[in-house]
């Protein structure tokens, strides 16, 4: 056996795992990973690969298996963001597939609706789905070998069966008891009262048949052929706002990522109506701060749950649609502001909330890479659980509740408006050294999300954690269960005791957490060592996921 030259290259990546316990180990190879919260979907990413396809048929294929096997996380009725770079043509590019407030939804609507605020669940929480047409577009720019041919292990999957798994059980027991829960979903999801046992085999036929109208006839026929007359039919029936002329209205955009220096990369992420201005902010403000020798310390730990607080701050007061924001997204990132920011925080005290954060958020992350050097960091969700309670009569398609997220406030940065864009917490994200990509990362979990972020960010960068390590380590969220709440901190119980209590002196009011705790969110990473050609993918023990390799 030979062994190829090691070159050392700064910041260290794929490194140590420190001195915390690690799990699993990471993956490598060289031809490509796929990492995935379900161990089947990464592995339907894989075959894509072996298949001859590269990382963006691997990406859709795994995302179009989770929804069938992972449906409380993600569907066809929900939103997609993507973070791009396609080898060839050396292209770094985002795309937001995320869908629109329909063209009545009017503040004064829903108020003689009966709504003070906007609800949660139900029919008017929906908004226009954009995952299909983000499918359709990240196909046909850089796929290679079609859309039909990255939805078929899905397809299969939905008419064939799959075993269940422990989180779809789980989530479908909460929704036979959830008071919002619509007859549309149990006769989908809950046929004669039946909660599917874990282990049990399940087929998903009626979103097989929409995934295999979808593979033949294209993704317009969710806008503007069939499938669109069906799901505006339902609105119809239900009293939705949503109409025909709302579906076919809808388009995703191809965006330009906007990036901070962190930890010697350029760290990228979405610009809004997307929460990655929030997390871009957080590492910015904490670039420049002296964390603890240990990311478990409360030194560290305080220093970035105050940055989250600053970060948070602007995001209420600023984050929407960008077309109707009242600030440039590059003013909240620059590098002035964030010292002004970073001021604020004091070194040995918890200041008071800003602007509530929440822990729920049920989303899918996945990333993949190709051995020829593209990437893609994906993003995708329903937003809570199955969203809204409803699902489309005969299509299998659970529709979104992303619609909770705006605000019946006319004053308020995210208010209702036609045709508008919410703020989004899904936020895809990726790394760059010297204009390629080193690390594409991302995490589900809301307002979580960015908080994540951070601190894997740190773990790799700040210290020299592998993939693996650096998802696995303990980690908190800082929120509350219902806005107006007082916000609390919880952290996962492998923080040291002298932290929890070093950290309540200080003010924080602290929670503790299970050891690996779904609420943390579910986390998904590839570093990338372009100089050895090696893929390192790390997956989260905290979901049913894999990274896996070829």
């Amino acid at each position: 056996m030979s062994v190829m030259p090691v070159t050392s290259h700064a910041p260290h990546l794929g490194g140590r795992s420190g001195s915390l316990p690690q799990y699993r180990a990471e993956t490598l190879a060289t031809h490509g990973v796929v990492a995935a919260p379900h161990a089947l979907a990464a592995q339907a990413g894989l075959d894509l690969l072996k298949a001859g396809g590269n990382a963006v048929d691997a990406a859709i294929a795994a995302n179009a298996m989770l929804q069938v096997v992972y449906p409380f996380l993600c569907g066809l009725g929900g939103d997609l963001f993507a973070i791009v770079w396609d080898a060839p043509t050396q292209t770094l590019i985002g795309l937001n597939a995320s869908g629109r407030a329909p063209a009545a939804a009017t503040i004064e609507r829903y108020h003689a609706l009966g709504y003070e605020t906007m609800p949660r669940y139900g029919i008017h929480s929906v908004t226009a789905p954009g995952c299909v047409s983000g499918w359709g577009m990240l196909s046909e720019r850089f796929g290679r070998l079609g859309l039909a041919r990255a939805l078929q292990p899905a397809i299969g999957y939905g008419r064939d069966g799959f075993p269940v798994g422990p989180g779809l059980h789980h989530a479908l027991a909460r929704m036979d008891q959830a008071s919002f829960t619509h007859s549309s979903f149990r006769e989908n999801y809950l046929p004669d009262g039946r909660i599917l046992a874990v282990g049990s085999l399940a087929t998903a036929p009626a979103l097989a048949d929409s995934l295999m109208r979808i593979a033949s006839d294209g993704p317009s026929v969710f806008y503007r052929g069939e499938l669109g007359r069906r799901i505006a039919a339902f609105f119809a029936r239900e009293g939705g706002l949503i109409t025909e002329d709302d579906l076919a209205a809808h388009l995703a955009d191809w965006v330009a990522p906007i990036t901070v220096p962190f930890g010697g990369l350029e760290v990228c992420e979405l610009p809004p109506n997307t929460q990655g201005v929030t997390a871009l902010q957080m590492l910015g403000i904490v670039d420049g701060l002296p964390l603890g020798d240990d990311p478990l310390s409360a030194q560290t730990t305080h220093l970035e749950v105050e940055a989250k607080k600053l970060a948070f701050a602007d995001r209420a007061a600023h984050i929407t649609d960008i077309e109707r924001m009242r600030v440039r997204p590059e003013a909240l990132i620059a590098a002035d502001y964030l010292a002004e920011r970073r001021a604020l925080i004091s070194p040995d005290h918890a200041s008071a909330t800003r602007a509530t954060a929440g822990f729920t958020g049920d989303t899918i992350y996945l990333c993949a890479a190709d051995g020829e050097g593209s990437a893609v960091s994906l993003i995708q969700s329903n937003y809570a659980g199955f969203g809204s309670g409803l699902v489309v009569d005969g299509t299998g398609i659970s529709l979104q509740n992303r619609g909770a997220y705006f605000s019946l406030d006319p004053n308020a940065a995210n208010a209702l408006e036609p045709g508008k864009r919410t703020l989004h917490t899904l936020i895809p994200s990726m790394a760059l050294r010297d204009g390629r990509p080193a690390v594409v990362f991302g995490a589900m979990g809301g307002d979580g999300q960015p908080q994540t972020h951070l601190q894997v960010y740190t773990n790799l960068l700040r210290y020299e954690m592998n993939i693996q390590a650096a998802i696995e380590a303990p980690r908190w969220v800082h929120g509350a269960e219902e806005p107006g709440q007082i916000e609390t901190l919880r952290l996962e119980r492998r923080f040291p005791a002298e932290t929890v209590e070093a950290l309540r002196a200080m003010g924080h009011q602290v929670e503790l957490a299970a050891p690996l705790d779904s609420e943390m969110g579910h986390a998904n990473g590839i570093v990338i060592d372009s100089e050895q050609g090696v893929l390192h993918g790390g997956s989260d023990p905290r979901a049913e996921g894999a990274a896996v390799g070829w």
